[in-house]
């Protein structure tokens, strides 16, 4: 109920600060602002109307998606100028057909000739363009033609070339961010994936093709360099929550992680030294296993204890040293997890409880599915 303590929810509960959302969404878009660049806040992380409309400014334009289930939930739910960042899977091309004959700016991202052939036998109905994006690996080693390939010159040729097709831009994610330490290594990445992706944008314009260029990474995103302010767009999208790992990388601090977890002591375990939570990996995924020091996950407020390891509904926290004080921690008394990866916490969750100074104000519903 709304006006209730976060401690009247049942556990496992995805809980959001909505202030600590609206806050870092807005330092994001007052950051771009400055930059002079176009955000394109990522959908993936919340997958939420209200999020998105936070992350937007309430423009409901100018969006990231990963899942064509999200780009249509977005679209149904009256936003345009969608960006499907995911090399166009084949079985999808007449999903994505629908979605692009019907908004004024779908858009949709490959990598490889084959997916423009695709593309070149579906021609679009009222003589509509396809919007597509080359997707462009600038160092991150997943999807997308290597920079540095002759053939990602080619294939931006053969795209603008494509009739019924548009070569809107040139898309790189510096997800190789992730693998930072501090805001110096930080920079060092997001500035060499600058540096290529306008070195490909030089390439095109001596071939006499114009677009737009984008990169995007929360930790990048949130630590800009200022060639970056050469970019058309950048697309970061874990910001909104931020997580454990992006304070560990140097994204944020703690303070700014706007996302846990609620869980309840079920049992105790005096022959083990354990206590026995509610929340296994079903409610907060099993990424970062062996990266803190305290297991899966921060329990706030209790630094000696980890979250050694989780079944399907059950975890097992046991003290970093020492003995369990049990009448500390009786049966049905709550803990709170900040998660490693709230990308990958908050889609366990069909509901997030959301609170403003510890009193809940509401609901969101995210969207599911690929």
């Amino acid at each position: 109920m709304e006006g209730d303590p976060l401690s009247a929810l049942c556990t496992p509960a995805f809980v959001v600060d909505v202030d600590k959302a609206k806050r870092n969404a807005q330092r994001m878009i007052e950051r771009c602002q400055k930059l002079g660049v176009q955000l394109r806040p990522h959908m993936k992380t919340h997958k939420t109307l209200e999020c998105a409309d936070i992350m937007t400014g309430g423009s409901q334009r100018c969006i990231v998606v990963s899942t064509l289930a999200e780009a249509c939930f977005y679209a149904d739910h009256g936003y345009d100028d969608i960006l499907y960042a995911y090399s166009i899977p084949f079985d999808k091309v007449e999903r994505c057909a629908a979605l692009s004959e019907r908004l004024a700016l779908f858009q949709i991202l490959l990598d490889h000739p084959d997916a423009l052939e695709q593309l070149r036998k579906r021609p679009l109905k009222d003589g509509r363009q396809w919007h597509a994006w080359l997707k462009l690996d600038c160092g991150n080693g997943r999807a997308g033609v290597l920079h540095s390939e002759p053939g990602a010159l080619k294939l931006a040729e053969a795209i603008a070339k494509t009739e019924g097709v548009e070569l809107t831009g040139v898309y790189a994610h510096c997800g190789n961010t992730y693998y930072c330490t501090g805001v110096e290594q930080i920079q060092a990445v997001a500035q060499e994936t600058t540096k290529l992706t306008l070195q490909f944008m030089e390439k095109l314009r001596a071939v006499g093709i114009t677009c737009k260029s984008s990169i995007g990474s929360t930790p990048s995103c949130s630590h800009p360099v200022k060639d970056m302010a050469q970019l058309s767009e950048v697309h970061p999208g874990n910001y909104v929550f931020y997580d454990v790992q992006q304070s560990m990388i140097g994204s944020c601090c703690m303070e700014d992680v706007a996302v846990r977890v609620l869980t309840r002591v079920i049992g105790h375990c005096p022959h083990r030294n354990q206590l026995l939570i509610d929340c296994g990996w079903a409610g907060i995924s099993l990424d970062g296993a062996g990266k803190l020091p305290t297991g899966y996950a921060v329990i706030e407020g209790h630094p000696n204890l980890k979250l050694l390891s989780m079944t399907q509904e059950h975890g097992r926290v046991e003290p970093i040293s020492g003995q369990l004080d049990y009448s500390k921690y009786p049966l049905g008394s709550l803990l709170i997890l900040i998660p490693y990866h709230s990308c990958a916490t908050a889609v366990m969750h069909p509901v997030y409880h959301v609170h403003s100074k510890g009193r809940l104000v509401g609901k969101w519903t995210p969207t599911r599915g690929w």
